[in-house]
This record gives C-alpha cells, structure tokens and sequence, in this order.
C-alpha cells in the first residue's frame, strides 16, 4: 500500500536549510499496524505528514496504493486524500465553532455525500465511540479523552483504507489511553492499515505489529 523511495523534506529558513526527513525508504502492507518512534524532533510528524499528503516532498518518491503522488496536482491530492485517509493530530483539530456532529461530518461533506447518509453515518460513529450523548456539545465543552474521541470518529467516518495518528494518547492519562488502544485495535480488525507516530510503550507492545525508529529524519532501525 504504501512505498516510498528516498523520501526526503527539507525546510529553509532565515538562509538555512534543515533537513527533517531524510532518504526514508519504507514499505508497508495494506492491512498492517506501523507504529514510528524516536526523540522529539526526529522528523515523526514531518514522515506523516508526507504520507498522509497534507505537505510534499522536496525529493525522492511516495507510491500511495499504486499511486505515484509526486506528480499530483493539489486538486487530485486532495481528493486522495479525503477518499482514502484519516489522520489523528495529537492536539485534536476540532473546529470549535462547530458542534460535535458538525465536526465528524466534515469529511463526508467534502465527499459530497447526500445530507441525510452522512447523518445517518455520523450518528452511528459516535454510538460507536460513546459520543451520541454528546452531538450537539462543542469541543470547548468536552474533556482530553472526549475530544479525542471525536477526532478518532472524524478519521474514520470515511472508512479510510489508512489512518495515521500523530501522539494521539500524548495528552491523555493511563486510563483514557487503554480507551483509545482499544479504539486503534477495533478499526485495524477492520483491515485499516493504520500508522502511529508515538512515545506510548502500551502502544508499542500491545497494539504495533512493526516499530520504525526515526533518528534526525532517518530511518535507522526496525523492531
């Protein structure tokens, strides 16, 4: 599903040229729990970003599910994305200005599925999640764990064949992340091919098939 080829981002800044993912080759089954780990700052959250096509490479090759990415336009990009991913931010990227509902529909929108099939998908996620009672409440209402809930609900309304999560468990207590492990191995029994930027050791004991380590942007171990 996922092959890359000297995957590599570079950022310049004020004249200098840092290098946050540098020549990662990487190859992952559809179907597969990744998880990717390393210091703060080894480029984690630049790799998924790659990969879940929310930025571009400066060099090098991304092949998403026989697709060469590279050489997309931002349009078809766009439309890869949002019919095939689902993506997990660590600090949730809930739309305060909207509701619960409003929140996890936003996919289906840009979809452009009809009103009443991305009510009713909606409203079936959030059972699912434990959220129904909460529909009509606003992120800013909501505690860590809840708000967590809904971004995982958002990700997946879509049924995408990947979700990534960056630090997804990174501000929750022991508890609320055991909830959302349980969440992660229900949507990968599903066949989701799911890829996991984080520090969580239950995560990478219990949940992760692979560990990739990240040092300065390359990839230098495999566990």
């Amino acid at each position: 599903m996922i092959k890359t080829s000297q995957l590599t981002r570079s950022f310049i800044t004020e004249n200098m040229e840092t290098t946050a993912v540098k020549e990662v080759n990487l190859a992952v089954e559809q179907g597969e729990f990744v998880a990717i780990m390393g210091p703060s700052g080894c480029g984690k959250s630049t790799l998924l970003n790659l990969l879940g096509l929310i930025d571009r490479p400066s060099s090098g090759s991304y092949d998403f599910n026989g697709i060469q990415t590279e050489t997309l336009s931002e349009n078809s990009l766009t439309r890869l994305r949002r019919g095939s991913m689902g993506f997990i931010f660590q600090n949730y990227n809930l739309v305060e200005e909207l509701n619960i509902t409003e929140n996890v529909e936003l996919p289906l929108v840009f979809m452009g599925m009809g009103r009443k099939e991305r009510k009713d998908k909606v409203s079936d996620i959030l059972h699912q999640m434990k959220m129904g009672h909460r529909s009509r409440h606003y992120p800013g209402q909501l505690s860590g764990g809840q708000q967590q809930r809904v971004a995982f609900a958002r990700a997946i309304v879509n049924q995408p064949l990947l979700l990534l999560a960056d630090e997804p468990t990174g501000n929750l207590d022991p508890e609320l992340t055991k909830d959302i492990m349980v969440l992660f191995k229900s949507i990968h029994m599903r066949g989701t091919t799911v890829l996991v930027a984080t520090h969580s050791r239950e995560l990478l004991e219990n949940t992760a098939q692979r560990v990739l380590v990240l040092d300065r942007g390359k990839l230098v171990d495999e566990r």
